[in-house]
């Protein structure tokens, strides 16, 4: 594969499209369900620990990759190896992050389904009046519902196959342009109203104050996993937006830009669902289902309830879109690579995609009781092994490439800095981010 010539339109084009892999399920879905399981604080000051430690220098090496390389990742990571003087056979770290991706998809269609769902029951005002333990049997019944799960997965991977086969300008650049800032709007809008909550305070409280006894060895590891999923890292989807990246683009300057609004949106989102939980009076522990369960019932008994449920809902299926796209392209990317056009590309990664989610759909009703691995069923397994495991293994070996393999002349081109900054973040590469890293997923096997 020759070297691409496709460019995002702007700077701009570039930050919101990194951002918009980044923020999505994870932020909103997955943040506040985890922090509430790992102890509040804890979990949010070791996630913030990992993403400057770990997230911002892996990122900016993925990046740096892709632009260096100007292929696909695949493709990119061949050529670099070759350069160096190493084995082509690098290739396939590239493989190993669109079938991370895939799984990862898979779950996330079936999740996003559940906020289309959930959108349309808040316009109709279905939640009003509704006791808690209605809400809950309302969303158990939903879950145990295949068809239901099945018609909003299917709608959902429609949604999101659409505009990855229409291409970077035609597609993922105009969607992130409209998307992006009305998702900001949407969420400054909600953590603004929290302010006037009962729940606010004690949110912020329980969101940051230290609370080192909290810490073990489960929170670290998920503190980390999430590190990666939050930023997209890992998976080596950030190598193909490098390969588009605009020449005199500060790398540096985007990603900080990128782990900052990742950042802000996980915080933003945390408050406004903390402050309504805890207005309420509900434990925030509540697992994956607090979005689905604890939100419906905490916003209903609060003013304009129903319009701010409304609102959630349409902000989780926006960030959700966004990041979805922005995964899939990478895994399109690898096929075009193999002699596919990008329609027909689109067209398997979707079908094949939706294929699996089927699984995740059923696990929560006829593959209920199947165990995959341990106690796990196929959805439990999707999304935990592939964030917390192969992220982390994946971000691993991206590093391990920048930092020792390709070129020195070709990573400070492609990082487009200052020879200070670069030996500055190579030197953080590989003896903080790697070390860390290797420490981490150690500990993990050995517990």
């Amino acid at each position: 594969m020759s070297e691409t010539t496709e460019r995002w339109g702007s700077r701009r084009a570039f930050i919101l499209a990194v951002t918009g892999a980044a923020v999505g399920l994870g932020n909103i879905w997955r943040f506040p369900y985890m922090t509430g399981e790992n102890g509040g604080s804890a979990f949010l000051l070791l996630y913030i620990g990992f993403v400057v430690l770990l997230g911002l220098p892996v990122m900016m090496a993925e990046i740096m990759i892709g632009r260096a390389g100007r292929r696909g990742p695949m493709q990119a990571l061949a050529y670099l190896a070759t350069a160096g003087g190493s084995s082509p056979h690098w290739r396939w770290l590239g493989l190993f992050g669109a079938l991370t991706m895939f799984f990862i998809l898979s779950f996330y269609s079936v999740v996003s389904g559940w906020s289309i769902e959930y959108l349309v029951d808040s316009l109709k005002g279905d939640f009003s009046g509704m006791t808690p333990p209605q809400v809950g049997a309302a969303f158990n019944g939903f879950l145990d519902d295949p068809i239901s799960m099945t018609f909003n997965h299917t709608l959902f991977m429609l949604m999101t196959m659409s505009v990855v086969a229409a291409g970077i300008s035609s597609g993922l650049e105009r969607l992130n342009n409209l998307m992006m800032p009305m998702l900001y709007v949407l969420l400054l809008a909600l953590a603004g109203y929290s302010v006037s909550t009962p729940g606010f305070g004690p949110a912020l409280s329980w969101l940051f104050m230290p609370n080192p006894e909290a810490i073990t060895l489960d929170v670290v590891l998920n503190a980390m996993g999430h590190a990666f999923f939050t930023l997209a890292v890992g998976a080596c989807a950030l190598m193909a937006y490098g390969a588009y990246m605009p020449e005199r683009q500060s790398l540096p300057t985007a990603a900080v830009a990128v782990a900052a609004l990742d950042i802000g949106v996980a915080l933003l989102a945390g408050i406004a669902i903390f402050a309504a939980v805890f207005s309420q009076g509900m434990d925030p522990a509540s697992g994956p289902g607090l979005m689905f369960v604890s939100l419906p019932i905490a916003f209903a008994n609060l003013p304009g309830g129903a319009l701010l449920l409304s609102l959630f809902f349409l902000l989780l299926l926006l960030a959700t879109w966004t990041s979805s796209i922005n995964i899939a392209e990478p895994i399109v990317e690898v096929l075009e690579g193999w002699g596919l056009t990008r329609r027909r590309a689109a067209l398997v990664v979707g079908i094949c995609v939706w294929a699996a989610g089927l699984l995740s759909v059923l696990s929560f009703s006829s593959l209920k009781d199947v165990h995959v691995l341990g106690e796990m069923n196929f959805f439990d397994l999707v999304t935990t092994i592939p964030p917390d495991f192969f992220l982390p293994v994946g971000g691993l070996l991206i590093a391990i490439f920048a930092a020792w393999v390709m070129p020195q002349h070709l990573a400070l081109a492609g990082l487009g800095t200052s020879r200070r900054f670069f030996r500055v973040w190579r030197g953080v590469l590989r003896w903080v981010s790697i070390p860390l890293v290797l420490v981490v997923l150690a500990w993990s096997f050995l517990k």
